[in-house]
């Protein structure tokens, strides 16, 4: 299939389209920062020593939703709370963080291929649109054979073998938002379908630990500028 052959909706459906889109993760994200910030004024109001832990309980659910949540900032969300809670919290905040990053795996590993197409075709991107025509068939292994073959000699290896490091560093990358945040990362990793949802969540384990161990060991110190 060629670019001719792609059939794109009309330019007023797409915009309109792609604008309910985007109100809807705008709502969703709206939704989780109120609850956001209702946690934490509960919490903040309880005392660090008398946390309510259905409170607590709520805070960390809406961190690790927010995580989940593309383009949000939820890492430094965690490193927050780390800092405002201290070493106490630093295993939930780990699991929290874990939790959020799975959660955006699996969606984009689950989301039909044809809700990424049909959005790249509300933006009339269509050699966009061919590629995932063409991809959407295959199986892990011809979409690694095809890109491999595709892509430069340099960024060959980590298409292939080192795809599991890449996707650790871009996890560890600070001010990763602007490539879509950890739960964009993650979310792209689980659509692309070149991710085993085992090796995935081992990677990203190991990948968010750094920080939460090195509160729990040292406490906030090595947060601090």
């Amino acid at each position: 299939m060629g670019t001719e052959d792609v059939k794109l909706p009309p330019r007023w459906l797409g915009w309109l389209r792609l604008a309910l889109k985007l109100a809807v993760i705008l709502a969703i994200a709206w939704c989780i920062h109120l609850l956001m910030d209702w946690a934490t004024a509960r919490v903040a109001a309880a005392g660090s020593g008398k946390l309510m832990i259905g409170l607590f309980a709520a805070l960390l659910l809406a961190y690790a939703l927010l995580i989940a949540v593309p383009f949000m900032p939820g890492i430094e969300i965690g490193i927050s709370l780390l800092m405002m809670q201290g070493a106490a919290i630093a295993p939930l905040v780990y699991l929290a963080t874990l939790l959020g990053l799975m959660m955006a795996f699996l969606a984009g590993r689950y989301l039909p291929h044809a809700w990424l197409r049909d959005l790249l075709a509300d933006l009339r991107l269509k050699r966009a649109c061919e590629l995932v025509d063409r991809l959407a068939p295959m199986s892990r292994n011809e979409r690694l054979a095809h890109l491999s073959e595709r892509a430069p000699a340099w960024l060959r290896p980590l298409v292939g073998p080192w795809r599991y490091l890449l996707l650790a560093a871009l996890i560890n990358i600070p001010g990763n938002t602007v490539i879509g945040g950890g739960g964009g990362i993650a979310f792209t990793a689980g659509f692309s379908r070149l991710f085993r949802p085992g090796w995935t969540a081992f990677t990203m384990a190991l990948a968010v630990v750094p920080v939460p161990i090195a509160v729990w060991y040292s406490g906030t110190g090595p947060l601090l500028p």
